[in-house]
């Protein structure tokens, strides 16, 4: 009996999966199958990307499908429009032998009109991103009457994007669904939240220890100076002559200027961006999936859902604001048991943060120097040594050529040969790193920064996961803004808003205190003004932005009486 039946499954997606050439299931499907098979319990699956989610609920609810009914009865809501459309085509290689079952991909950057048109068709699954989903919903092109089954995937990414309200409004309006089966790669209060509010005593399924990461990923990490942290990032690059990965940056801004920069200088990457159109985009993925690039750089928005094949590599340009994003970004290599590499850039002020991700995600980070321009020629040149002994002669009438060149190189010995292969492959690698400079940071002052960190741990005796670290120096001016939690902001999503507007460096901001309505931020004193002239007067959905000095330092959530603290009543009272 094939593995994949013993869980349950019917003999048509027991051939589909045969013939895509999977026998063992992974442990994620083991344990899900069999329960979401019954169809009437709520569920939780807390697993690492790359592990088999999308088989471990499609599978089952691709079996519990009614093929006779042509109304939705499934809905697979997703972060994504890539996470939504690489499902969509999981599910459909799923159903080869199974006819009349449709599925449909709705999500934004697409005719809306023609999803409608296919929604009328009939069909029995909808993967959905939440604001395409809403939109229809509003549209009353879709009736969710009938879903019996709600999928969330990738359930704690739509909350760091502040999908919460979205998710909220879909579960309130499916009212006669059987079950929800909840997945995810970590469970943050967020996630446990829509467990407690709208399931009932879901069966939970963890592989691996929650939040932890993949066993196959080598964590590294890199210490230098703020100011060389692109060279770094090249020169990793060139030390890995055979990588295939992704490069996550803060801002599109910088994801945009450093594909610049690295195309160039002949690098083969693009960038990967909210400012792309989806045309734009699918064309950039494309290359990337066909390996025409070698680097794709990307922001966390827009690299959400990805799923490639074969990535030896994720560096982090710089660590990402929420520290549960470094899972998903680590997530885009090592999957299907595959390993992979996941390498950050730090400068000083930021390697206390690799003690919080070695705690959070249960391993251990290894702490590497960056290689010298003589390293990086060397690996460079065995590269080129091991492509040029795997060279493949037989397709080529070579032997036509062997006695001219034979010839040609007959007063010339082999040893000499070698070395003019080697100064023409190599020539402008020489020339540039001959002189190239030490990029480490090598101060016994950063390791005992980073120890007395490690033993009294941040000044207010909690940690939090948006601000790692929090600095209150005299070189810092405090800003008032008013905008907060309730225009939709978290920690991260916070800091790329401002500094987006700003177009500045995170490495200009001190501590940030952010309340409902809304926060205070510290930035350098020499580009205060700068800040401010950014983003006062902006608008934000609707809303006029205000930002100004606020007097005073950081202030408490609240005082001992427990009233909010706010800047003044005046300034309050504008919205």
């Amino acid at each position: 009996m094939n593995a994949f039946e013993a869980l349950g499954l019917n003999e048509q997606l027991v051939q589909a999966i045969s013939d895509l050439g999977f026998e063992n299931p992974t442990p994620i499907q083991e344990q899900a199958i069999p329960i979401l098979l019954s169809g009437t319990m709520d569920f939780v699956g807390l697993a690492q990307t790359g592990t088999g989610k999308t088989a471990a609920f499609g599978l089952p609810l691709l079996q519990l499908m009614n093929v006779a009914e042509k109304h939705p009865q499934a809905l697979i809501v997703c972060p994504t429009r890539e996470l939504c459309l690489q499902i969509t085509n999981d599910l459909a290689s799923f159903t080869k032998h199974k006819k009349g079952l449709f599925t449909e991909a709705v999500y934004g950057g697409a005719s809306i009109t023609m999803q409608i048109r296919n929604l009328r068709k009939g069909v029995q699954v909808v993967v959905a991103t939440p604001g395409r989903l809403i939109d229809l919903i509003e549209r009353k092109a879709i009736d969710l009457q009938k879903v019996k089954y709600v999928v969330l995937d990738e359930a704690d990414e739509m909350l760091n994007m502040g999908f919460r309200d979205d998710i909220d409004f879909v579960l309130k309006n499916t009212i006669n669904r059987e079950s929800i089966w909840l997945f995810s790669a970590t469970m943050p209060p967020e996630v446990r939240a829509i467990s407690k509010n709208f399931m009932e005593n879901p069966k939970e399924v963890t592989v691996g220890k929650k939040n932890s990461g993949n066993v196959n990923i080598d964590h590294q990490y890199f210490v230098t100076s703020a100011h060389h942290r692109y060279e770094t990032l090249k020169r990793l690059i060139d030390f890995n002559p055979g990588m295939y990965g992704i490069i996550f940056t803060r801002t599109k801004a910088d994801a945009q200027e450093i594909a610049e920069k690295l195309v160039r200088e002949g690098y083969e990457i693009e960038a990967l961006h909210g400012d792309l159109t989806q045309q734009q985009r699918d064309k950039v993925m494309s290359r990337f999936r066909q390996k025409s690039l070698q680097l794709l750089i990307a922001t966390d928005v827009a690299a959400r859902g990805i799923d490639v094949d074969g990535i030896t590599h994720v560096i982090n340009y710089e660590l990402p604001d929420d520290i549960e994003v470094y899972t998903h970004r680590s997530g885009r290599t090592a999957r299907a048991g595959k390993s992979g590499i996941c390498i950050s850039i730090c400068h000083v002020k930021e390697t206390f943060k690799i003690k919080q991700l070695e705690r959070m995600i249960n391993s251990i980070f290894h702490k590497l120097d960056i290689p010298t321009g003589k390293e990086v020629c060397r690996r460079q040149f065995f590269h080129f040594m091991d492509k040029l002994m795997q060279a493949d002669t037989s397709h080529g009438d070579y032997e036509t050529y062997l006695g001219d060149l034979q010839e040609k190189f007959a007063s010339v010995s082999k040893e000499e040969v070698l070395q003019r292969v080697a100064a023409l492959e190599f020539d402008h690698f020489l020339k540039y790193y001959e002189n190239a400079e030490d990029l480490n940071v090598r101060s016994d002052f950063r390791d005992k920064r980073q120890n007395n960190f490690r033993e009294a741990g941040p000044s207010n005796g909690r940690r939090d996961r948006g601000n790692y670290g929090q600095r209150g120096d005299s070189g810092y001016t405090r800003l008032f803004i008013n905008v907060g939690t309730k225009d939709g902001f978290y920690k991260a999503s916070f800091l790329q808003f401002i500094l987006d507007e700003s177009n500045l460096k995170k490495e200009v901001l001190g501590r940030i205190d952010m309340k409902e309505m809304n926060s205070w931020v510290e930035v350098d004193k020499s580009v205060a003004s700068k800040m401010i002239k950014s983003l006062d007067g902006k608008r934000y959905n609707g809303r006029a932005v205000r930002m100004n000095e606020a007097d005073g330092g950081f202030r408490k959530p609240s005082d001992e009486r427990g009233n909010r603290s706010r800047p003044s009543a005046s300034r309050e009272r504008r919205f």
